[in-house]
Parts: C-alpha cells; structure tokens; sequence
C-alpha cells in the first residue's frame, strides 16, 4: 500500500514506517504526531477532524498514557492513518487536512515520552572484549558474568534530550596511571557510544516479572541512541560501583520512535548462545531474537565537512532486548510505561564497525583521519556526532538523524 503523500525511495520515512513523535506546532501548541516523508501529521488535529476517537490520550504532550493502551491500540492507530493517508483516500481531497499537517522543517521535534527511568545495558560482545583487552586482561577480557547475564546499570534519566540539544563538555575529575594526583577540569577524552534503545509498556507492578518469550510485548518502538562517555573521568571514578559523572551528563536520543510493528521484516537471527547456555529464564529462540538494522556514525566538523567514521549494525548484539526485558525484572522491578533501555555500545568484528571512539582509535593511540585533513582520537569541541539507522528489508524504514554538537565546557570557579 502507497500513500498519496509522495515520498523519496531514500527517506527514512516511508509509509510503512509511521514512527511515533512529538513536535511542536506553528502555534507553539505541542502535538503528538507521526510522519511521512517530509510531512508531520498531528494526532491532536486529526481527532478534532473526527478520527482517532477511541484515544484520547493522543492529545497529550507525551505518549506514555498511550502507550499503557498496549500493543492492539498502537496497532489500531497506525492501522486508521494508514487508512485515511492510503492511495485513494476520500481524505486527500478533504478540506481539513490541511489543518492536520505541516512540513518537518517547520515543526521543532520534542522528547515524545517522559522517561522516567533509563537503564543501560553493556550487551554487545564485541564491544565489552575490546574493553577488557585494553583496560584488562587480553587473555581474559571479559569478565565472569558477562556470558551468563546481561549486564546494565542505571543511568540519568533528566539528562537524556532529543536530537539536535547541544552537548557542554563535562568537567570532573580525572587521574593518568601514571599522574602523582587528580587534577579537575574539562574532560580530555570526549566520546560517543552508538546505541539502539527501546521505549517500554509498563509491567507487573506485584513483584512478579515479564518473561522471555513475552517481553517483546512491551516494546512500543525502537530509537538511536548516544550515551555521551567521558572516558579519562570513567576511569579514574568507575571502580567499584561504575561510572558517575562520566556518563550522567548527557545522552541524545533521536526523536522519532520507530514502531515495533514497523520492523517485524527486519528480524534476524541472533550469536549462538549454546557455550555456555543461558539460565532458564534467559533462554530464548535465537531465529529471530534480533533486529537487522544498519547503523552508521559521522562526524561534522565546524567547517561543514562529513566523515562516516563507523558502519555497524544491531544484530551484534549478544544479548537480546528481550533478553534484557526479562533480566531486568526478574527480581520483581517495577517498569513504567515510557522508560528506557538502551543496548549499550554496539560493535562489530572489524575495526570499522566499531561503536565508540575509545576503539575506533584504541584509546587514542590510532587517530582517525577525516575528510578535510584533520585527526581525531577523541572528540573536539564543534564536532557534531551523528548516528544514523534504517532497516535493510525492501523498504526503507529509518531512524532520522540522532545529531548533537559538543560545544566547550563551561568555566569553573570556588
């Protein structure tokens, strides 16, 4: 099925996709939105054009109320806009849809969900190897538990801000291994991580847990993410409980969130976990326990000029986002509709493929070369980070660009 609205073979936004989003309006009013190609269509307008009767939460300013709807309401609405904007709609020639739409340029896109909490998971092998061979052991890079459960830990939830919000250098505290003391100022180590994250439904709130082999149930899409890394502050303050201020600072996340449903033809096969085998409620079918979506990462320097420093993709991750579902509630936490989790790094087998500039570079000891001349082992300030992602079936359903400028910390004084 083709909408009349036209759109580019390339757009990230194709009629089958229909991602979930927030804006803000002409009117400086904030709507709850999805989009096609290059056009914003309000949810809020289209009910009071009478459609979308039966979800009224659709007028708020975020989707969590929707989104404790469940998977048949998300399902329906995606199904009444397919509908309506389909080629041969009564609705294309109808005088209120004008009042419904606006062109993406002249709408600002907004945080679509609250997120109440936001945890981050370490789930990609390759990524936690690399780590371990250069910070560890190379022998033994990874550490005990890392085969047998998916690590994560809780990140800042106030901090994570929708694409295009700038990004201030940190300050903290960082110590060399071979520096007499600390020494406080701006991080000298500026990093981005290249994730994917998913927007959950909200579960059992009696100590109960959402299991395996249901936990994609709570999935209401997918998102790009960036968890900024100051790495010389993370390894000076990270043992024992992990990083604090390296990591807290700010996060970016893309602003539509592509539908779960969207992507069911983008499934793939996940690593074999048979050596060794997860625990019970850990064990899933690895056929389709994973999502083929390519991601890609870019640098733009002030002076304008790209370069695409790293092209990976989701399925390298060990540990499903099911996987990390269940782990994450097993003990009985409590999860609200609209938190987030995040995969953590993901990194593929070769060097290009890798998701931060801690390995692209290996700690800085292999700088990339750009496009204009210039060398980074880390980043500068004026760089703009960019992750890109879409799915690889016959249809191109993507992400739209999760994009924020480190701009240079902020001065301090007693």
């Amino acid at each position: 099925m083709a909408s009349f609205i036209p759109v580019s073979d390339q757009s990230d936004f194709s009629f089958f996709n229909l991602p979930w989003g927030a804006v803000r309006w002409t009117d400086d009013s904030v709507h709850l939105a999805t989009r096609i190609g290059d056009t914003v269509v309000s949810f809020k307008k289209l009910r009071a054009a009478g459609f979308l009767a039966s979800f009224p939460e659709l007028e708020n300013e975020t989707f969590n109320a929707f989104i404790d709807r469940g998977t048949a309401a998300w399902s329906a609405v995606r199904a009444e806009v397919s509908g309506l904007y389909a080629e041969g709609s009564a609705w294309e020639a109808n005088a209120k849809r004008g009042t419904c739409e606006q062109p993406a340029a002249a709408v600002e896109a907004l945080l679509p969900v609250h997120i109440g909490d936001y945890t981050d998971f370490y789930a990609s092998r390759q990524h936690a190897t690399n780590v371990g061979m250069m910070f560890r052991d190379p022998e033994n890079a990874l550490l005990p538990n890392w085969l047998h459960l998916p690590v994560g830990y809780h990140g800042r939830a106030s901090t994570v801000a929708v694409s295009g919000t700038d990004v201030v250098r940190p300050n903290g505290q960082r110590k060399g291994p071979n520096d007499p003391a600390p020494v406080f100022g701006p991080s000298v180590k500026m990093d981005f991580e290249l994730e994917v994250g998913i927007i959950l439904k909200g579960g059992p709130r009696d100590a109960s847990w959402i299991p395996v082999d249901t936990a994609e149930d709570h999935i209401f899409g997918l998102v790009l993410f960036n968890d900024w890394s100051a790495r010389d502050l993370q390894q000076w303050e990270y043992v024992p409980l992990g990083p604090f201020l390296a990591k807290n600072f700010a996060s970016t996340m893309s602003p539509w969130i592509v539908p779960y449903e969207a992507l069911l033809s983008s499934r793939c096969a996940g690593e074999d976990q048979s050596n060794p085998a997860p625990l019970p409620y850990l064990q899933q079918n690895r056929a389709g326990s994973h999502w083929d979506l390519e991601l890609e990462v870019a640098i733009v320097c002030a002076d304008g000029s790209e370069t695409v420093i790293s092209q990976s993709n989701a399925k390298y991750l060990y540990w499903s986002f099911a996987q990390q579902i269940a782990h994450h509630t097993i003990n009985g936490c409590i999860i609200q509709s609209g938190d987030l989790m995040a995969s953590g790094t993901i990194s593929g087998n070769e060097p290009g493929s890798y998701g931060s500039m801690l390995e692209l570079t290996w700690n800085g000891s292999k700088p990339i070369t750009l496009a204009n001349g210039g060398k980074r082992a880390f980043l500068e300030d004026g760089d703009s980070l960019i992750l890109r992602g879409w799915s690889t079936g016959k249809t191109r359903i993507g992400f739209g660009e999760c994009r924020a400028t480190l701009l240079p910390s902020k001065p301090w004084s007693k």
